[in-house]
């Protein structure tokens, strides 16, 4: 219980739903703030009171457990050492693999409760085999499937959601109005709850050595100086401080990070578009698709590939999914072949940076996810000086 509406009402109709239902916050910080600044933020001592009175108000049993260290080690230092290599990671998809859904699900089936009930709008569907399969919410607007995307289907086993068929928010604020719940009008949290006040850039500064370094064009050209590239991310524009104007006058947009040289290097805003997506460590959100089961089956050799699949490819929480076809290559690891997963789009998308998630689907059904770790064009040559790209012959 988070503090807010939805994990309030999910609450609520397990208890009507006859579970024998306990309230948890989680406790993520070891100095939490006390006030919340409108929508910023979460995890504070208020958020902390308001579960707590929503738990009254149902007759629950309620506690707070402190996972602050798993949190700062698992999400926090990671969102740090992901942006200190020049990655754009999402925190929110990483405290549901490590935290919500791991650390709590652990301690809860140690303490013999049966499964996790969240606030999240999407859905756990049982398959043809007796399964658990995770499909998106009937509000395709509140949809929250994309960060749940790194569930396994162990954890599915042990999950619940009760706001999935729920048709849109402005209900779940009527029902919690209805049964009397304070919270009932409290505005949604947004940004990153570990930085309230919405400063990413001036935050990892204070965590993140910054060395100033050069701006480069396409062509290798010194363009300007920046702050510290770890500062910046694939596609953005505002703060680059170009003193240097393109030669057509439009604005120039980031197109890649360099850590190892500290450079940015910065082109035309048609230069972000990508048609092909790999990623690494790929997970399945249930049962792996027919064609990916025998790259994940012991002994398959490096240098193997999977026939390709249609999937519906997304890669921000409420981004527009695109149409592409995925496969999966076995290259050679430290430990071993290990999977990685190729996507491509048969529309590009634009500004995808190393780090993000893509989550795969097929109709409703989240199939898994994998971390970019390139995003390329096909029919573009790579810019110059950048990490080069497979033969896309195949």
């Amino acid at each position: 219980m988070s503090g807010g509406v939805d994990s309030a009402v999910a609450a609520a109709r397990a208890v009507d739903a006859g579970h024998d239902v306990t309230g948890v916050h989680l406790a993520l910080s070891r100095t939490p703030g006390t006030l919340r600044t409108g929508s910023r933020g979460c995890c504070t001592i208020e958020d902390s009171r308001d579960a707590w009175r929503a738990a009254d108000v149902l007759g629950i049993p309620y506690y707070v457990w402190d996972f602050s260290e798993r949190f700062q080690a698992d999400v926090v230092d990671d969102f740090v050492a992901e942006y200190a290599a020049g990655r754009t990671p999402n925190p929110c998809l990483r405290c549901n693999e490590k935290i919500k859904f791991a650390a709590l699900l652990e301690k809860a089936l140690a303490l013999g409760f049966d499964a996790v009930c969240t606030g999240h709008y999407a859905k756990v569907v049982e398959d043809p085999a007796g399964g658990r399969e995770l499909h998106r919410a009937a509000d395709w607007a509140k949809d929250q499937s994309y960060v749940l995307g790194v569930l396994t289907t162990e954890q599915l086993e042990h999950v619940l959601l009760p706001l999935a068929d729920t048709p849109s928010k402005a209900e779940v604020r009527a029902e919690a109005a209805r049964r009397g719940l304070s919270v009932a009008s409290k505005p949604d949290s947004h940004d990153i709850c570990f930085i309230p006040d919405g400063d990413t850039r001036g935050w990892l500064a204070e965590r993140i050595e910054m060395t100033e370094g050069e701006i480069k064009d396409v062509e290798g050209n010194v363009v300007g100086t920046h702050p510290g590239a770890n500062a910046f991310t694939v596609g953005q524009r505002k703060g680059l401080r170009i003193g240097t104007p393109a030669p057509d006058g439009k604005p120039r947009f980031v197109l890649e990070i360099r850590p190892r040289t500290n450079e940015v290097v910065v082109g035309p805003q048609a230069m972000l578009a990508v048609d092909e997506l790999r990623g690494i460590r790929p997970s399945w959100a249930g049962a792996p698709v027919p064609e990916a089961a025998p790259l994940l089956r012991p002994g398959a050799a490096a240098g193997a590939a999977s026939d390709p699949f249609p999937v519906l490819a997304q890669v921000r929480a409420h981004g527009d999914p695109v149409a592409a076809r995925a496969h999966l290559e076995l290259v050679e690891g430290d430990d071993g072949p290990l999977p990685e997963l190729v996507v491509r789009l048969e529309e590009p998308m634009r500004g995808v940076a190393p780090g993000q998630s893509v989550v795969l689907y097929q109709g409703t059904r989240v199939l898994g996810q994998a971390t970019v770790d390139r995003a390329h064009s096909l029919a573009r040559p790579d810019v110059p000086g950048g990490a080069g790209r497979p033969d896309p012959a195949r």
